[in-house]
């Protein structure tokens, strides 16, 4: 089944074409041949475009399924790694909203936004440990077909100190993935009558369901070195859809379509310079089939107020091949805004018109009890003003 998005005699632009994702590849193919004269396609044009992406699709490995995004995956702990759940070294709890906008410059951008919450428990039980139990949900919605992904996952991670400064942390997730496609809003190849595509011509597409829902299983591991109170380093490994869960529109028992394991790494520093600047630089490294994501930067604290209540925040980071990532955000007392722009820096850029991604993430964090009693039974802490 061939599913063309938004592509007729009377768009000037082009989405992506989308059935369960599509190589950016094609974007500039597609846009060219939106833009021929009198924005229509010959029979010919669309035939070699068709047997282009037909080629492309069969000889190369392109992971067809939009995964969870975020260019601030440090503002986005829970999926990044299960390991990260209840792992704050300055709080006990916390609350985080996401949101991300891309493609900007089509009619039909694709939106993710999550909700999350983590927690420590079981501080006064387990010795030098405890357990941190965590939540999140996200909503994904892309191209004109709406395909809309909603993914529930709890978290439950294992902190163990193993002496003063080493810290051992192991996760395991546990998710429910729903996704769907309004079939209504697409465009099909048979629509085509020789000058444009035309809706009011009924598609003999056969459709088996337009839902699919399975169960996805994460696991990581974490471990922190707490050197001294100016210094904090901290990595760790995860590995997303261990079980390869199979996600298709199509006939489950005659199509075969997995999702493949996603493996994620990072590490981050956290250095106390005086009492005015903290910089944390990071790498974050993630693979899925054959794609990679390399991103590697800066983040910065400015302590504005003197006792660290009210903080500037700021951040440059580069992802390979791809784009700057600058941000800027403000913290007052236990609430932390920011805001980061993708500036495409590949090839994309003359189809996205310099429009790129961004992204507004909020995260509250706090310590169980009043200031006077609320003293911490694991006392590990990354550097603070």
């Amino acid at each position: 089944m061939k599913i063309i998005n938004n592509i007729s005699n009377k768009s000037s632009s082009i989405a992506a074409l989308h059935f369960n994702g599509v190589p950016p590849l094609l974007l500039n193919v597609y846009s060219k041949a939106i833009n021929q004269k009198n924005n229509k396609i010959t029979k010919a044009f669309f035939q070699y475009l068709l047997l282009t992406t037909i080629y492309l699709l069969l000889t190369t490995n392109y992971s067809f399924s939009q995964d969870l995004h975020f260019s601030q995956y440090h503002n986005a702990p829970l999926i990044t790694n299960p390991a990260n759940t209840g792992f704050s070294p300055e709080s006990d709890y916390r609350i985080g909203l996401n949101s991300r906008t891309q493609w900007a410059a089509t009619n039909v951008p694709y939106k993710t936004t999550s909700a999350w919450a983590d927690a420590q428990l079981f501080k006064n039980k387990i010795e030098n440990g405890w357990l941190g139990l965590g939540a999140v949900v996200l909503s994904d919605v892309a191209g004109t077909g709406n395909l809309t992904a909603t993914k529930t996952y709890v978290n439950v991670a294992y902190h163990q100190l193993l002496n003063d400064n080493n810290l051992l942390s192991i996760g395991l997730g546990a998710g429910w993935v729903q996704k769907r496609i309004d079939y209504d809003k697409l465009i099909f190849n048979d629509q085509w009558n020789e000058n444009f595509f035309d809706i009011n011509i009924k598609t003999g597409e056969q459709f088996f369901s337009n839902s699919v829902s399975y169960l996805d299983l994460n696991a990581g591991i974490n471990y922190a070195w707490f050197a001294t109170d100016n210094f904090y380093l901290n990595t760790g490994v995860s590995v997303l859809h261990i079980n390869t869960p199979q996600e298709t529109f199509f006939n489950p028992k005659t199509t075969h379509t997995q999702l493949e394991r996603r493996y994620n790494f990072f590490i981050n520093a956290s250095i106390k310079l005086n009492d005015i600047w903290i910089l944390n630089p990071n790498i974050y490294y993630s693979k899925i089939s054959t794609a990679q994501e390399i991103v590697i930067g800066l983040n910065g604290q400015y302590n504005m107020s003197g006792d660290g209540t009210n903080q500037l925040l700021f951040g440059l980071h580069y992802r390979n091949k791809d784009a700057v990532i600058p941000a800027l955000g403000y913290q007052i007392k236990s609430m932390q805004l920011m805001f980061d722009y993708d500036v495409t820096t590949s090839t994309l850029n003359s189809y996205s018109n310099y429009k790129s991604a961004y992204e507004l993430s909020a995260v509250w964090k706090g310590i169980y009890g009043s200031a006077n009693n609320g003293q911490r039974a694991v006392r590990c802490s990354s550097p603070k003003f």
